[in-house]
């Protein structure tokens, strides 16, 4: 089952030549979610190939940078005659900053908007994952990362040990497979633990959005398969991540380390490392050393078991 994000915006605070403003679009197995939607994500979507078909925004936090897209995203389905609903989620204040916004084309929307205000660690649950919450640590705003959490699969079905005891290939296997034991004609009784393995974890992706380094962040993206953090700055503005509420690329590196994650994608840079952001990728290796510096359009695969891998 496919599973890719794509990096639409990977500047902080405001656009520049070469990013757009925060959004990452998430798609699994042909269904697309939203995470932010920044001034000109419509525009990005466009250009890298993400439809306009997506049922689900989720806000990290509602400064500018993450939210002014949403009014043009909404008039351009209107426009293109859309009539399926689009679910709006975010922290508290959710309902009244998301309803303010809708208002700006409300009287041309073609669709219902429904809008969820959600509490740090109440999963949404969906079929074969959740999208789980926690709260971020950014400043005095109200803010929360988000995890996609899939449920474990099933064990590996050994077809050829199957061949070998005699069980026909069809329904039987599927039975075997689910869990189920099975009496041959012979009256023989398969075992399902004969013939599969244990249980195989799913897939874990966390992205932060705005934040300071947190143990709450380690501890949602411990052993993920892939985290997103934001880089806003460097060492040398340590202090300013602090007073702002951002972190720096070594402390999303640290993060990283002590959750064990398999890899490490930096984004959301200031304005000034936003041409150039190796200053950043340099002291984020020293302490952790399976990193990827986002830029826009970049796709990022997450695979079952092989590490990740990177398309333009």
């Amino acid at each position: 089952m496919s599973l890719s994000l794509r990096l639409l915006g990977t500047s902080a605070s405001r656009p520049t030549v070469e990013r757009n403003v925060s959004s990452i679009a998430l798609v699994r197995e042909g269904e697309t979610i939203l995470f932010d939607c920044g001034e000109g994500t419509q525009r990005q979507m466009m250009r890298y190939g993400v439809a306009f078909s997506l049922e689900d925004i989720f806000f990290t936090h509602f400064h500018a940078d993450h939210l002014i897209g949403l009014i043009g995203l909404t008039r351009t389905m209107a426009l293109q005659g859309r009539t399926e609903p689009l679910r709006l989620w975010g922290p508290k204040g959710a309902a009244r900053i998301l309803r303010a916004a809708e208002r700006f084309g409300a009287d041309r929307l073609t669709f219902d908007v429904a809008i969820t205000e959600l509490e740090p660690d109440a999963a949404v649950e969906r079929n074969g994952y959740a999208i789980v919450p926690w709260a971020a640590d950014h400043g005095g705003a109200s803010a929360l990362g988000y995890a996609i959490v899939e449920e474990e699969r099933r064990g590996r079905f050994n077809p050829e040990l199957a061949r070998s005891l005699g069980i026909p290939e069809g329904p039987l296997w599927g039975r075997i497979h689910r869990g189920e034991s099975v009496t041959l004609d012979d009256g023989r009784v398969i075992e399902a633990s004969v013939l599969v393995g244990e249980r195989r974890r799913g897939r874990r992706v966390a992205i932060t959005g705005d934040t300071r380094p947190s143990p709450r962040t380690v501890e949602i993206a411990r052993g993920a398969d892939l985290l997103v953090h934001e880089a806003t700055f460097g060492d040398e503005e340590a202090e300013r991540a602090i007073e702002t509420g951002h972190s720096t690329a070594r402390e999303a590196a640290g993060v990283a380390a002590a959750a064990g994650v398999r890899r490490l994608v930096l984004t959301h840079f200031s304005a000034r490392y936003s041409r150039d952001p190796s200053e950043l990728e340099r002291e984020a290796k020293g302490v952790f050393a399976n990193i990827t510096l986002a830029r826009d359009g970049m796709e990022i695969d997450v695979p079952y078991e092989e590490v990740a891998t990177v398309s333009s």
